[in-house]
């Protein structure tokens, strides 16, 4: 197949003395033949290509770039993405009736940031009749069934026992509840379908015959900082409102619904009562997740995570975070604490106040004034005055030769020269070894 030729010219632009800058005509001779040269076998090097262009010779597209991402805009894609994340967890949470403190902290990666919304989200799923829990583990849920188990097993050999023979408070409760029968799948419809229709009888019973339960629950969080009576005292808080609020028409078990309110109840109060300075909520859930995390890494691991370890595992957290979580978790220590066998002597008596003078300093600031007041007698008042204006001995700020001169009504030189000669007479050795002992 023969070369064609293809001719490429650009004309000059026209003046008044002839044509400018006008390129000389450049000839582009390419093959067309590519297909044909390769059908009988000829290499890739075999089309040619002459008089190529220089580089700039025909004008470059000049269509805008993009304009910048600017910073306000960054921000507003947060924003509408954390407003879809918030959408799709209330839509998730009407489905299912209730939602989880682990699954909002999920959409809010730092919520002391975002304090607003997590109000106005509270509010939405309060209005939404939409039950927000603490997070449970799926093992703990499984724990529960064997413990009740044990439990009962306690219960039945407490309800045996004499009324005398009893004495600590908690195993006379567990006594009392312990005569209470469980109730069958039937009953428990049934108790439920009259207290839809408002039979205070049948709700005080479904609350008494789900007592042991508020105690297997309340024993995982002996330790806590609260005592297992008022542990449980929370738990029946929750029992009571799982009662209130338990659907039979849904089909669950009341045991495995009123679980999640119990240990809400009993988490909050922890939250609430078991510091001396309170946490917020979901910063107690924020704690127990990195703890949880720091336990799996210290069994695989064979010692103590580091923060970063800990930030790898858990997730869209910075090391330094987990420091400020592990420094906002740490326990408080009353400063009354007893310390020794005799408890006769208190932690505070071992701290040192570092806001106050020590004795020490303090006794040497005195000895210092004593001396240079010593010293600065064998001057004479002008020269004294004038060394404790420009050294700041009277308690105030050093002042300048202009200042010192115009309380004196004198020139800045004169001052000078009072100074220089007052200085001259304390570097006497008598009166330099008084105040030497100081500078060491």
């Amino acid at each position: 197949m023969p070369k064609k030729t293809v001719s490429h010219k650009k004309s000059g632009v026209r003046t008044k003395s002839g044509f400018k800058n006008t390129p000389k005509t450049k000839n582009i001779q390419y093959s067309v033949s590519k297909h044909a040269a390769f059908k009988h076998g000829a290499s890739k090097q075999g089309v040619s290509k002459q008089n190529t262009p220089k580089q700039g010779a025909f004008k470059q597209s000049t269509s805008p770039r993009p304009a910048p991402v600017t910073l306000s805009a960054r921000k507003e894609a947060q924003a509408s993405a954390l407003k879809q994340r918030i959408a799709d967890l209330l839509k998730r949470a009407k489905n299912q009736g209730f939602i989880t403190q682990e699954e909002i902290l999920g959409v809010f990666a730092y919520p002391e940031d975002h304090l607003k919304e997590l109000d106005g989200l509270y509010g939405t799923m309060f209005t939404a009749g939409v039950d927000v829990f603490e997070t449970v583990e799926e093992e703990q849920m499984k724990e529960d069934s064997g413990v009740i188990s044990d439990l009962e097993k306690e219960l039945e050999v407490l309800s045996t026992l004499d009324d005398h023979s009893v004495a600590d408070p908690v195993r006379m409760y567990l006594k009392e509840i312990g005569r209470i029968p469980l109730l069958t799948r039937e009953e428990e419809i049934d108790l439920a379908q009259r207290n839809d229709g408002g039979d205070p009888v049948a709700k005080q019973k479904l609350i008494n015959a789900n007592l042991r339960l508020v105690v297997s629950i309340a024993k995982k969080y002996i330790g806590r900082g609260m005592t297992f009576l008022d542990l449980i005292q929370e738990g029946n808080k929750g029992l009571i409102r799982a009662v209130e609020k338990y659907d039979w028409t849904k089909g669950f078990k009341f045991s495995t619904y009123a679980t999640w309110w119990i240990r809400q109840a009993i988490t909050r109060a922890i939250a609430d009562q078991a510091r001396t300075i309170r946490i917020p909520v979901h910063m107690v859930e924020t704690i127990n997740k990195l703890m949880r995390v720091s336990r799996k890494l210290m069994q695989d691991l064979g010692r103590e995570p580091t923060a970063e370890e800990i930030a790898d595992a858990m997730e869209g957290i910075d090391p330094d975070r987990v420091r400020e979580i592990l420094k906002i978790s740490q326990k408080t220590t009353s400063l009354e604490t007893p310390i020794g066998d005799d408890d006769d002597s208190y932690l505070g008596d071992f701290i040192a106040d570092d806001t106050q003078t020590s004795p020490y300093d303090a006794t040497s600031k005195r000895l210092l004034k004593e001396n240079i007041e010593e010293v600065l007698s064998a001057l004479t008042d002008r020269e004294a005055k004038v060394l404790k204006m420009r050294f700041g001995l009277n308690g105030a700020r050093p002042m300048t030769l202009e200042e010192v001169g115009q309380k004196f009504g004198v020139t800045r030189e004169r001052i000078r020269q009072i100074e220089a000669k007052a200085l001259r007479k304390l570097k006497h050795p008598s009166k330099r070894k008084m105040l030497q002992d100081y500078l060491e």
